[in-house]
């Protein structure tokens, strides 16, 4: 698979990632609770797939500057989504809005990029 294509791949996988993190943040903000442990699982196991996926890409082939800068902001992403699984979500502690707004943040800007990178 060429570079390319592994760049458009991993913005599908992304895009379905953020579906379910908009879902996320709907049930987490329209009330004090969390969404469910299935749909965060889901959620990072997409998430997963995209930046394993861009990861390939980067170090596999000549690929935009956008694309590593993408990568990096997905993993400090994937930092405080895991923070958001493990200390909250998983012990049933509401999630806190300002991380859950910092995580998303991070990752619209790392998809900002990838888009950058997959299409220019």
């Amino acid at each position: 698979m060429d570079v390319g294509t592994m760049l458009r791949v991993a913005c599908g996988l992304i895009v379905l990632t953020a579906l379910g993190g908009v879902v996320m943040a709907a049930i987490r903000f329209s009330g004090k609770r969390n969404p469910p442990v299935w749909l965060a699982m889901l959620h990072g196991l997409l998430a997963g797939s995209g930046v394993t996926v861009l990861a390939c890409a980067v170090f596999a082939g000549d690929v935009p500057v956008a694309a590593a800068w993408a990568l990096g902001l997905f993993l400090v992403a994937a930092l405080g989504g895991i923070t958001l699984f493990l200390a909250y979500e998983w012990k049933r502690v509401l999630l806190p809005a300002w991380l859950v707004g910092v995580h998303a943040l991070v990752a619209v800007l790392g998809f900002l990029l990838l888009l950058v990178a997959a299409f220019a």
